[in-house]
């Protein structure tokens, strides 16, 4: 793997963000993933007049890509606004590590392109993770 975040997913992460539907807070986030077939999967934060009910741009595109059945992403795009260095909240950091390893890079985007790259072992250390249920 490339040590450089894979193009068309960082663009596919910053397209996704014009979709967001963020009236409350106006803080538009698309995410990307990347699954082990090389398909990217695209999801935005949907917000909700009754606040916990919004949804996280990682949880749509994790969502995306278990409906196609895939089960392990290779590489996440996340994009916020105009110089936000944007990671996962908290339980998108759970999210993703469940369907990804600790090595799985995390790139945090603006709509000029990457600003940060982590992973999620980075993000999540020490994880509860599917492997601790075997």
């Amino acid at each position: 793997m490339s040590d450089e975040p894979d193009g068309a997913l960082v663009a596919a992460a910053i397209d996704a963000r014009r979709n967001a539907y963020a009236p409350y807070s106006n803080y538009q986030v698309g995410a990307a993933v990347r699954a082990k077939n090389d398909k990217i999967y695209t999801g935005v934060n949907v917000e909700n007049a009754a606040y916990p009910e919004g949804t996280c741009a990682e949880a749509g595109a994790i969502a995306a890509m278990a409906l196609d059945g895939e089960r392990e992403i290779a590489e996440v795009a996340v994009a916020g606004p105009d110089g936000a260095i944007i990671t996962p909240c908290g339980g998108c950091r759970q999210k993703l590590r469940e369907f990804s390893r600790a090595d799985v890079r995390i790139h945090s985007c603006d709509p000029a392109g990457v600003r940060q790259t982590v992973t999620i072992g980075d993000l999540l250390p020490h994880a509860f993770a599917p492997e601790h249920l075997k």
